[in-house]
């Protein structure tokens, strides 16, 4: 087992474009940490140099306290899983995953048994036999992730590998991942674009944009605090809404007024404006989705909406509205919360009313987009 401390790590190509920029982070030893973030971030990238596949422009790799930036990929201690496959179409599952072993002279009743255990634990013991071709994307998917488990490393490194597979076999195996890191117990580095993996997968996130890192905190973290404006868009599904509005300290307390309806700010945000002292200033408001509830007309803080777009998702809806003003935002209802007539109101051009609390307000700088509730805004 092993930690791994990236220092200044800096990408460079051709001398001029910088694909990732000064990073800095402590992975602990038996931490699942999942980098994420859109196309082009530098996630890749970053897993990459710690792999060996690309070379370090500027600072240290470091897995369990020795240096890497000079060492071959094989020699790093590190087994990787790529997004595809990678497997050899002319052996069997049984000859791909015990490929490198082999070609460590492992002796082949040691052999069959770490293949065998391997196959076990993935569920592909009737596969041994069988070609690549011969299997669906997911038990390809276990070959590859049994070929790294045989190597007894002290690092997995996991590249976007569900992102071939269909949504239901994608959720089906983010569980058997979970299940396998609890049997290996070991480092994992696991990179995605899909931030409901990083979400269910992560003991903390990485989150990345255009070689930065924008914020490193568990899932909870970064859902309920999120750092900066692109933090809170990039994490929670459907996006957080976001409108600029007015915040005003009245009487010690807080209130902002979006569309003309007074909401106070109350709970932990109320308490961090008070407390970091914060004047009357034009904010960029957040409210996720999820937090908004429908509400009735005359009600206090009832915000008035017209419905353009109503998404049946099963156990909930997506109500796509806009303001008065044009805003537009996005409400999440529970269909179970919903009453009859509610219901039948649920037709593209209704008038509705909805309204959020206090307490699920988030507060970002306009210039900065920084959230200013954080130590570091």
């Amino acid at each position: 087992m092993a930690s791994v401390k990236l220092t200044k790590v800096k990408k460079i190509y051709d001398n001029k474009v910088v694909a990732v920029h000064d990073f800095d982070l402590d992975i602990k030893d038996k931490e699942f940490v999942v980098f994420v973030g859109p196309s082009g971030c530098g996630k890749s990238t970053t897993l990459r140099m710690i792999a060996g596949l690309e070379d370090i422009s500027e600072g240290t790799v470091e897995i369990d306290g020795e240096v890497v930036n000079d060492l071959q990929p094989k020699d790093r201690g590190i087994a990787m899983v790529f997004q595809n496959y990678a497997l050899y179409p002319h052996m069997t599952v049984y000859d791909n995953i015990a490929f490198s072993l082999r070609l460590q002279k492992v002796p082949e009743d040691v052999i069959y048994e770490k293949v065998t255990n391997a196959a076990e634990i993935l569920g592909i013991t009737d596969y041994l036999l069988r070609k690549p071709r011969a299997l669906s994307g997911g038990q390809r998917q276990r070959v590859a992730i049994g070929r790294a488990m045989v190597r007894n490393s002290k690092v997995f490194l996991m590249d976007e590998p569900l992102s071939n597979l269909d949504a239901k076999l994608r959720n089906q195996m983010r569980a058997e991942i979970i299940l396998l890191r609890q049997k290996l117990d070991t480092t994992f580095i696991y990179v995605t674009h899909d931030q409901t993996e990083a979400m269910t997968l992560a003991d903390r996130i990485v989150i990345m944009k255009d070689g930065y890192i924008m914020q490193v905190g568990t899932p909870e973290e970064c859902f309920d605090m999120p750092k900066n404006l692109f933090v809170a868009e990039f994490i929670g599904a459907p996006k957080m809404n976001v409108l600029k509005t007015e915040l005003v300290k009245e009487g010690g307390k807080y209130y902002v007024k979006p569309f003309g309806v007074k909401l106070e700010v109350t709970g932990e945000k109320g308490h961090l404006l008070a407390e970091k002292n914060i004047d009357s200033r034009e904010v960029i408001l957040g409210v996720r989705p999820e937090h908004i509830v429908l509400a009735k007309e005359g009600e206090p803080g009832a915000i008035p909406v017209v419905l353009e777009v109503n998404e049946m998702m099963g156990s909930e809806l997506h109500l796509h509205v806009f303001t008065e003003d044009g805003t537009r935002l996005i409400v999440r209802v529970p269909t179970i919360d919903l009453t009859h007539e509610q219901r039948e109101n649920m037709v593209n051009g209704h008038k509705l009313f909805i309204t959020f609390e206090g307490k699920v307000m988030h507060f970002f700088d306009p210039e900065t987009e920084k959230n200013f509730l954080t130590d570091e805004a």
